[in-house]
């Protein structure tokens, strides 16, 4: 069957560094390489999200080492998590990436993307935050929510959309039914609870959920030198929006595009429009100190 959607895109590996990375790849043009949230794996994308950049990219999705399809030592420490990007991108023998990431993986978009300017062409953000101490933190809700066994559909409108809107609960229902759709014979294992606990324990820091004590991912991001792009629900309890607006001025290439009744996962509640306007960013945004 040849790959016509995320749906049925088979899983790819590479052996680098002593583990294989699984990934999958879809579509055309400029490379665009996409880091997983906390606790997710490949097959939490949204099929819709993932088509819509698609049409626009050459979208390379991948579960992180020892989670999901990959092996290798498990780690959420967020230099860990670039390097896997690094390495992939490295194996594939790609020259830029526009580098993406989710929540944590957002963290580790910003990581690679500080590190690695020559390799980046735009970093996009979603649903994530700022390097160092954030003015706001993350609801209570969040973590208690996030850390149950089994997230159940009303843990994942809390999680991930705004549940007290009607439209952003039909939109997580439809969400839902299209990541639950995949027809691959080789999805990517959820990641085990006891896992979890034990990353979480290992990449935990009381002073930020992205620490950055001598500032230097923060002068990186904040010189210009690649264009980025952080989209935001308004109620997001994990990386409230308001944490990225004092840094509108002071970071020369921030752009910030905020959806209204959405929350934590606003590409999922509005797929079309979340990858039409990545797809418009990279076109027409150029970096540069």
């Amino acid at each position: 069957m040849t790959a016509t959607s995320f749906r049925n895109v088979p899983t790819s590996r590479v052996e680098i560094g002593g583990r294989s990375l699984a990934y999958r790849s879809l579509g055309d043009g400029p490379p665009l390489v996409a880091c997983m949230r906390f606790r997710g794996v490949m097959d939490d994308w949204d099929p819709a999200f993932v088509d819509g950049l698609a049409r626009s990219f050459r979208v390379i999705l991948f579960d992180y080492s020892g989670l999901g399809l990959s092996t290798g030592e498990a780690s959420y420490a967020r230099e860990s998590l670039a390097r896997d990007a690094k390495d992939l991108v490295d194996a594939l023998d790609l020259d830029r990436v526009v580098i993406a990431g989710w929540s944590l993986g957002g963290l580790a978009a910003q990581v690679f993307a500080a590190r690695h300017p020559e390799r980046t062409s735009h970093a996009i953000l979603i649903g994530t935050g700022p390097p160092g101490p954030q003015p706001r933190g993350a609801d209570p809700v969040f973590l208690p929510t996030a850390l149950h066994p089994v997230n159940t559909p009303e843990d994942e409108e809390i999680l991930f959309f705004e549940p007290a809107s009607a439209a952003s609960r039909a939109a997580a229902a439809a969400s839902r039914a299209r990541i639950a759709g995949r027809i691959a014979s080789d999805r990517s294992p959820p990641v085990p609870i006891e896992l979890l606990l034990r990353l979480l324990r290992e990449s935990h820091d009381e002073s930020a959920f992205f620490p950055d004590p001598e500032g230097s991912y923060s002068r990186a991001l904040a010189s210009g030198a690649v264009p980025l792009l952080a989209i935001c629900g308004d109620h997001d309890i994990v990386f409230p929006v308001e944490n990225w607006h004092d840094l509108n001025r002071a970071w020369r290439s921030l752009h910030v595009v905020t959806f209204p009744d959405s929350g934590h996962g606003p590409q999922h509640q509005h797929p079309e429009l979340a990858s039409d306007v990545i797809a418009s960013f990279v076109r027409n945004v150029r970096g540069g100190a």
